[in-house]
């Protein structure tokens, strides 16, 4: 810990007080440059990463701010991860240190040596040294919001004099959503696409702003190089060539597992025998019971959580967390338990029919469990 305190004051008197010689040029003695990390094989890493450079050749300092760090140590850091209060923080490293770490973990770095004058250059640096102290480092990270690369973008924005306002790079009428889906897809993974749609509510479907598009490293390294009337980048080159990934999605996907335990719940559920009846019985438990669950769970993250994005969750017009209830009155002949069975199976055939019309984007995977569940509540309401 010593060390690491003695570092930080070595570096911080190293970037707040630059040689005088140059003070008041700009002769390049001080080069800031952003660093964009191409997407990793894990799902916290797929999206990339940003990070800032700053090389002062006066002092022979050459460090990399980095807004993605969190302390995973931390004894609450599970409930705070889940509850959306997990702080993330800025910290300085060396930048041989940084490239070796993406090195070792196989994914490539692109640096644009960006377009400051002397005195802009000299804001950032105080900004991000001002950043560092203990005070100041922490920040309530929200993944499409306030992130390691919205923060770089602010940074590199309102210190442009006039402030730069950075192109959008996807198509006007791209949502939160399909920006993250393209990133999924490409990196085949469709569980995780289908965990993600369900948490995510109908803020996620907004349009994003030209912005708000470079929340993701990628938009934002094209983004900085589109700006083209604020000629931000003055060169680009890749530190790390990204190695050549094949990735493919696995054979049972949601959509086809779902699709197959459907077809076997109603094919099981047309026998009428003992042991056929017990194991329907059985399965329309486990279907109502585990929509229910996911239903509460929606809840505790609309209005339990500080998550922007899981608020306004259409899939609790699948998910109804009184099916957790309703599991245990499948065998009940009481009038009531069949008018909500059948008033069920109506909004579901509903839902199965507006699912592409509806405002928040559903994942189709979940078609044959809806589906599943309308029909077997409709049988359920008739017995």
């Amino acid at each position: 810990m010593k060390n690491t305190i003695a570092a930080l004051l070595l570096i911080s008197f190293l970037f707040l007080f630059p040689n005088k010689k140059v003070i008041g040029q700009d002769s390049s003695r001080i080069r800031i440059s952003l660093l964009t990390c191409t997407p990793g094989e894990e799902l916290y890493s797929i999206f990339g990463h940003s990070a800032i450079r700053i090389i002062d050749s006066n002092n022979v300092a050459d460090y990399v701010f980095n807004y993605g760090t969190f302390n995973f140590d931390d004894e609450d850091f599970y409930l705070k991860f889940i509850r959306g209060k997990l702080l993330y923080y800025v910290s300085l490293e060396r930048t041989n240190d940084f490239i070796n770490d993406y090195a070792f973990a196989g994914r490539g770095i692109t640096e644009q040596v960006l377009n400051f004058s002397f005195a802009e250059k000299n804001n950032i640096k105080r900004a991000l040294i001002e950043n560092l102290k203990e005070e100041n480092k922490y920040y309530k990270y929200d993944f499409f919001l306030d992130n390691c690369t919205t923060r770089l973008r602010d940074i590199i924005t309102k210190n442009k004099n006039p402030e730069a306002a950075l192109p959008a790079v996807m198509p006007s009428q791209t949502k939160f959503r399909e920006a993250i889906h393209e990133y999924l897809d490409k990196g085949g993974q469709c569980w995780s696409k289908l965990g993600i749609d369900l948490l995510l509510g109908l803020p996620a479907d907004k349009v994003m702003t030209p912005s708000e598009q470079a929340f993701l490293p990628n938009n934002l390294m094209t983004s900085v190089d589109s700006c083209k009337n604020h000629h931000l980048v003055v060169s680009k080159s890749i530190l790390i060539h990204e190695p050549i990934h094949e990735h493919s999605s696995p054979f049972f996907t949601p959509l086809l597992l779902f699709c197959i335990f459907a077809c076997i719940h109603v094919i099981v559920s047309l026998f009428k025998n003992k042991t056929s009846v017990g194991i329907t019985n059985l399965l329309d438990r486990l279907i109502f019971f585990s929509s229910g669950l996911l239903g509460i769970l929606f809840i505790f993250m609309w209005s339990l959580t500080d998550h922007s994005m899981t608020k306004y969750n259409f899939n609790l017009l699948w998910a109804i967390p009184t099916n957790i209830i309703a599991c245990f009155c499948i065998e009940s002949k009481d009038n009531y338990c069949k008018k909500y069975f059948l008033f069920l199976s109506i909004l579901l055939s509903l839902l199965v029919l507006g699912w592409f019309i509806i405002p928040q984007q559903l994942n189709i995977s979940l078609i044959p469990i809806v589906v599943l569940l309308a029909y077997r509540s409709f049988k359920i309401s008739a017995k």
